[in-house]
C-alpha cells in the first residue's frame, strides 16, 4: 500500500509533466486527470515547491556572456559563468547555486575517472542540493575541508555527505576539526594515514568548486564560531581579504602568514597549474575576496552573478 504523500507526489509529478513537458494547459490537466481546475493547479504549483520541476534556460544571456568573458580576459581565468542577478531577492546564492550544480553534472558526467574536490560553504551546500541522483562510480570526489566544528559538532555546512546521497561516486571525507588548537596539534594530525591519503588525493584534484568568504564581523567563520570577533579583527590588521576552506588571504591573493593559518587543518588550495579552482560566489560583501582570490591565481574559474561581475571589472 502507497501511502498518501507519496500518492500525492505521484499526482504533482504526472501534472508538472503534462504541464511542462507535453505543454498541457490546467484545464487539459483537468480534464485528463479527472480533477478541477483548482486542483490541477495546486498540483502543478506543488510538483514545482517539491523540487519535481527543474527549470534550465538555455538561451544565451548577451550581457552575462560578455561580463564573462571580459572576467576571463581580466583575471587570466579558464572558466567562468555570469548569471543574471535578481534586484529583489536577498539571496546570496540564487542563479549561482543552480549554475554549479550544472558544471558539477557536465564533469561528473564524463566517462574519463576524474578527481573532483569540494570546499564548504551554504552556496555549495545550495548547489550540491540542484544536483539530479545520478552514478559516477568512475570519478572520485574528495572535500577539501574538515566535518566537524569548534564544539565538536559536525559541520551543517560541509558538502560531501549530501553529495554522497546524490551522486553514486566514491567520496574521501575529511576526518578532521575545521580548525585545530596549535599547529603541532594539525602536524600530528595530518601524519594519522588516513588523513594523509586523503590529502594527497586532494592535491591532485582536477576540479575543484570552493566557496569564498570575507573576513568581517558578519563572516561565516565568526557566525559559526571558527574564529572569535578578537580573531577577525586580528586578521583585518594583519590585511586578511578572504578565506577558502579556512585559508585566509590578503588582497594580493597571497596566504597570510599568521597564527590562525597555521591553525587550519584543510587541505592546502589545490594548485591552479594542475586543474581548474572554480569559485562560486556572489555578492557586495564577497566582492574584494573574489577579486583577491582571482588576482592571486588561487582561482583560474569563476561562478557569480551579473552585480557581482560588475562590480568585479568596476
Amino acid at each position: 500500500m502507497r501511502d498518501e504523500g507519496t500518492t500525492r507526489l505521484d499526482e504533482a509529478a504526472r501534472a508538472g509533466w503534462l504541464y511542462y513537458v507535453a505543454g498541457n494547459t490546467q484545464d487539459q490537466i483537468a480534464a485528463k486527470l479527472g480533477i478541477s481546475r483548482q486542483a490541477a493547479q495546486r498540483l502543478v504549483s506543488q510538483s514545482v515547491s517539491a523540487g519535481l520541476v527543474r527549470v534550465r534556460i538555455d538561451h544565451p544571456i548577451a550581457a552575462c556572456l560578455e561580463r564573462a568573458e571580459s572576467l576571463k580576459q581580466r583575471f587570466a581565468l579558464n572558466y567562468c559563468e555570469v548569471v543574471p542577478s535578481d534586484p529583489a531577492s536577498a539571496s546570496t546564492t540564487l542563479g549561482v547555486a543552480e549554475a554549479c550544480a550544472a558544471e558539477m553534472e557536465r564533469h561528473l558526467k564524463r566517462e574519463a575517472p576524474t578527481i573532483l574536490a569540494v570546499g564548504t560553504g551554504r552556496t555549495l551546500r545550495a548547489a550540491v542540493e540542484h544536483l539530479p541522483p545520478m552514478t559516477a562510480t568512475q570519478h572520485r570526489i574528495v572535500s577539501l575541508t574538515g566535518n566537524i566544528a569548534p564544539d565538536g559538532s559536525a559541520s551543517v555546512y560541509n558538502v560531501i555527505y549530501s553529495m554522497a546521497e546524490q551522486v553514486n561516486a566514491r567520496h574521501y571525507p575529511m576526518p578532521l576539526p575545521v580548525v585545530v588548537s596549535t599547529p603541532e596539534e594539525r602536524q600530528l594530525l595530518h601524519q594519522q594515514k588516513v588523513v594523509e591519503m586523503t590529502l594527497q588525493l586532494a592535491a591532485k584534484a582536477e576540479v575543484t568548486f570552493v566557496g569564498v568568504g570575507e573576513i568581517s564581523a558578519k563572516a561565516p567563520l565568526v557566525l559559526d564560531g571558527f574564529i572569535t570577533g578578537q580573531e577577525q579583527e586580528d586578521l583585518t590588521r594583519q590585511g586578511a581579504a578572504g578565506e577558502i576552506v579556512g585559508w585566509v588571504f590578503d588582497t594580493s591573493g597571497q596566504l597570510i602568514d599568521c597564527r590562525f593559518n597555521e591553525r587550519v587543518a584543510s587541505a592546502p588550495i589545490p594548485s591552479t597549474r594542475h586543474g581548474d579552482v572554480i569559485a562560486v560566489a556572489m555578492g557586495p560583501a564577497k566582492t574584494s575576496a573574489i577579486r583577491a582570490a582571482a588576482t592571486g591565481g588561487l582561482i583560474n574559474g569563476l561562478i557569480t552573478d551579473e552585480a557581482t561581475a560588475e562590480r568585479l571589472l568596476g
